[in-house]
């Protein structure tokens, strides 16, 4: 039988289109526009736009060692016609499972098999290209695993350095003094490195080809201070988080200050230094989860009590405007002139949305020093680079990448850890979340939660009782992220799957897409709990 389409009616047209000019308020700000959303939870977190970039920056195509450019004009057109597109079911779930993907962990640790079961993820884009980056790896020399999120904003650039350079910094961070002597010992004889990490799953193909020798060279200075402080056995791990996410940042900071001749490292070192990315990262070892956050990225962990009820640990708080504490700490750091500008319109100086963040220089950076940088002859707007000094500027830097870091000692009853970008909490909520994954858990049948316990959770037996009725409507995802953003995009404010929803979410043009959602990036690690409680019996 032919497959039933959904048509993104008139109503659905009106309803997405008119969302999204009534999300968007322009800023005049000299020749460029900076679109901020109007309403409390914002999606743009840093969006310039520059009318000149739609026809001068195309044309010229992406300079040496530079990012190509896509469409930087808005969507204009909002007549219907635009978007006569029909999705079947199985069209959509092509669409929501593209970016899927699935890992068992295989591994054994001293004869035990790894607390962590399997993990799965998925990724659904609204800017073009995409500014999320993921990222798995074992740390090769004390076996701990390593999961991040990392949200860019500004462009790719510091997301794709984030992702693919922090895990080394960790596992440097963690090495005895004698293995940071081998790995000094073999750079100076020029023999290969001790292995560091094994991906699991890379965040992509490479952008810094040519410039990892910059990029290893920093990493050695590294450890080469490790090296003289003399500890045996290397840093806590707490401290290991903190010292890689501020390092990495400082380094960042550091490449483009220094003189460099090769055009392609000059131009990508100072995109990434000028985009920015706030991450979410998990050291998972035994029975130690470690979780360092800076931003507005979130990790949770589902726990199932002895009586069968569901509930959620937070493991994170966003940094950002709504966050009392991260408020208090800004007005320590600044002098009480400040008080009434340091946050304007809910974003930090009145740009962005998170208040920790790698990169973003220009928050960070006396207006000297960046003018003397720039000053350099970088062709900023073909390069896309943000340059704007806001108006209260006055004793930076205002952003850190200093992460706040949270350990938890896992028990059986700790099931799954979700870590995620903001494109999917700005959706659902923690509580949401932890539903919908026990849902999909029951529904697929690897794991069914039992629902006659007392005292009855009423929020899940509500959950699995909407997604029963909404079963007949797609074939259930197999990929529990999947699952997350299916509803995520799909559900109406009853928590209800609407499947025109669903589908115009999926078929709004890409400059138009990033103004009604953001990126988003899921993250699912399920435990297992047999192996957990090994680890605790045996200390």
């Amino acid at each position: 039988p032919p497959a039933t389409c959904f048509r993104m009616s008139s109503t659905v047209s009106y309803w997405i289109f008119n969302s999204a000019r009534n999300r968007i308020a322009l800023l005049r700000g000299g020749r460029r526009l900076y679109s901020r959303a109007a309403t409390s939870r914002n999606l743009l977190k840093w969006r310039p736009f520059s009318p000149a970039l739609a026809s001068s920056a195309l044309k010229c195509g992406s300079p040496p060692g530079g990012f190509a450019l896509r469409k930087a004009y808005r969507h204009t057109s909002t007549e219907e016609e635009d978007f006569h597109l029909q999705l079947s079911p199985e069209q959509v779930s092509d669409l929501l499972r593209a970016g899927e993907s699935s890992h068992k962990v295989l591994d054994f640790n001293n004869g035990v098999p790894n607390s962590v079961l399997r993990f799965e993820s998925n990724q659904l884009a609204a800017n073009s290209p995409v500014e999320d980056r993921q990222g798995v790896a074992t740390c090769v020399q004390t076996n701990g695993m390593m999961f991040g999120i990392f949200d860019g904003h500004g462009g790719h650039a510091c997301a794709q350095a984030v992702s693919e350079r922090l895990f080394y910094y960790m596992a440097v961070s963690l090495m005895s003094h004698q293995t940071l002597e081998q790995m000094e010992e073999a750079t100076e004889n020029m023999k290969p490195l001790l292995p560091i990490l094994r991906w699991l799953k890379h965040p992509g193909d490479s952008i810094y080809k040519d410039v990892t020798s910059v990029h290893l060279d920093h990493l050695r200075v590294y450890w080469q201070e490790l090296l003289d402080l003399h500890m045996e056995m290397g840093l806590s791990i707490e401290e290991a988080l903190m010292y890689s996410f501020q390092r990495l940042d400082s380094d960042i900071s550091l490449e483009i200050q220094a003189p460099l001749e090769d055009e392609v490292t000059r131009n990508l070192s100072l995109q990434v230094a000028f985009s920015g990315a706030t991450a979410c990262m998990a050291h998972v070892n035994g029975v130690h989860l470690h979780v360092a956050n800076a931003g507005d990225c979130r990790a949770i962990l589902g726990v199932q009590e002895e009586n069968g009820a569901w509930s959620c640990l937070p493991l994170t708080c966003d940094h950002n405007a709504w966050n009392e504490a991260e408020l208090s700490r800004l007005k320590r750091e600044h002098p009480e002139s400040e008080d009434r500008t340091l946050i304007i319109d809910d974003r930090l100086l009145g740009v962005l949305m998170p208040c920790r963040a790698f990169g973003d220089v220009q928050l960070k950076w006396s207006k000297e020093l960046q003018r003397n940088v720039l000053a350099r002859g970088f062709d900023t707007e073909a390069l896309n680079i943000y340059q704007f000094t806001p108006p209260h500027y006055y004793t930076p830097p205002y952003l850190t990448a200093k992460p706040e870091v949270t350990y938890h000692r896992l028990r059986r009853q700790d099931k799954f850890l979700v870590l995620a970008s903001d494109g999917l909490w700005d959706m659902l909520g923690n509580e949401d979340v932890v539903r919908l994954v026990v849902g999909h858990l029951s529904k697929v049948g690897r794991h069914k939660p039992d629902l006659d316990q007392r005292p009855a959770n009423l929020g899940l037996m509500q959950s699995l009782l909407l997604q029963r009725k909404a079963s007949g409507l797609h074939a259930a995802d197999q990929n529990t992220a999947t699952h997350l953003i299916r509803h995520a995009i799909g559900s109406n404010e009853y928590g209800e799957m609407e499947p025109e929803r669903l589908a115009a979410m999926l078929t709004l043009p890409e400059d138009v897409a990033r103004m009604y959602r953001d990126d988003i990036t899921v993250m699912v690690v399920f435990f297992n709990s047999d192996s957990i409680d090994t680890y605790c019996k045996e200390g």
